[in-house]
């Protein structure tokens, strides 16, 4: 839904508003604009968006658990109807929004022609600014790639590395073997001299 049909819609709410001198319900303006094809709850959005864009411009009564149940035109309703509505305010800001766009479309890149009418000073700052921007864009490129690598590096290489601490508690391990299979060997040395001493 267009924010332009929206902007008409609001000001037919308005002008059958004004035609009136009575206070009607919401479906009322439902029956006129919107059916079949939306639905109540939609008439009701566009009629809170009137209400918050000026409270002053219907007149609301509340009742039946609704707060909105009766709507009524106001003295300034015609008087915005007049200076153009929803409609024309939505006309200016985009008229705004197309300015602004038409001036940033202003700062093209240069032609050929005009690069080449470009004293050489200019041109080699020109060329300086493009290999450092190059450069920032490369730099930028292998960081984020590096970090990608060291990221996923750990998920696919199986090397298991040993703290200091595993290290040394590994060697007194082993140097504790190493003392208990020396007094074995002692012993079996010393059985054996006696042996050999029996004999």
């Amino acid at each position: 839904m267009s924010e332009f049909f929206k902007a008409e819609l609001k000001d037919k709410f308005l002008q059958y508003a004004s035609e009136r001198d009575d206070y009607f319900e919401t479906g009322l303006l439902y029956d006129e604009f919107l059916r079949p094809n939306y639905s109540l709850d939609y008439v009701e959005k566009r009629i809170q968006e009137i209400i918050e864009y000026d409270p002053n411009l219907l007149d609301i009564m509340s009742g039946n658990g609704f707060k909105i149940f009766m709507l009524s035109s106001t003295a300034y309703t015609s008087e915005f109807l007049e200076e153009g509505g929803f409609t024309n305010r939505y006309i200016q800001e985009e008229e705004k929004w197309d300015t602004f766009l038409e001036q940033l479309a202003n700062t093209r890149k240069l032609s050929v022609q005009e690069r080449s009418g470009l004293d050489s000073t200019k041109r080699r700052v020109y060329r300086r600014e493009r290999i450092l921007l190059f450069s920032l864009i490369g730099a930028v490129a292998t960081s984020f790639l590096f970090t990608i690598f060291s990221l996923l590096a750990p998920l696919f290489t199986d090397n298991t590395y040993l703290t200091v601490r595993e290290f040394e508690t590994r060697m007194q391990a082993l140097e504790s073997e190493n003392g208990y299979l020396r007094e074995q060997l002692e012993a079996i040395q010393n059985e054996l001299i006696k042996k050999d001493s029996l004999d």
